[in-house]
């Protein structure tokens, strides 16, 4: 699976389960990191941890296996590492917080 299909396939999960504000950010040209990062928004703590179990659910289903996971304690920010597509499932404040979509538009 290249990472444009993985982090495609990220993004119908988060929107089958009604993650707010989805956006498939391609990083490859600013970052080694990763080529991609998915943002999205959850409605409360729950949504957000709801959003980021269905993502690690689902992948592992096709073989996928998340490489590292961070924020699970907290629900306001839960990031999954899938090595070329890295995740950011956050709640609207901590969404605004961080501003991520603004960092990565520059």
């Amino acid at each position: 699976m290249t990472p444009l299909e993985l982090a495609d396939r990220i993004s119908s999960v988060l929107d089958s389960k009604k993650g707010i504000d989805i956006r498939v950010i391609k990083t490859d040209d600013k970052s080694i990191i990763s080529d991609y990062i998915v943002i999205a928004t959850g409605t409360s703590s729950t949504h957000v941890k709801a959003l980021a179990d269905e993502i690690e659910f689902k992948l592992k289903e096709i073989g996928v296996t998340v490489k590292h996971i961070e924020g699970h304690r907290s629900n306001t920010w839960i990031l999954l590492d899938y090595g070329s597509v890295i995740v950011h499932v956050f709640s609207n404040e901590a969404r605004k917080f961080y501003d991520l979509d603004g960092l990565l538009e520059n």
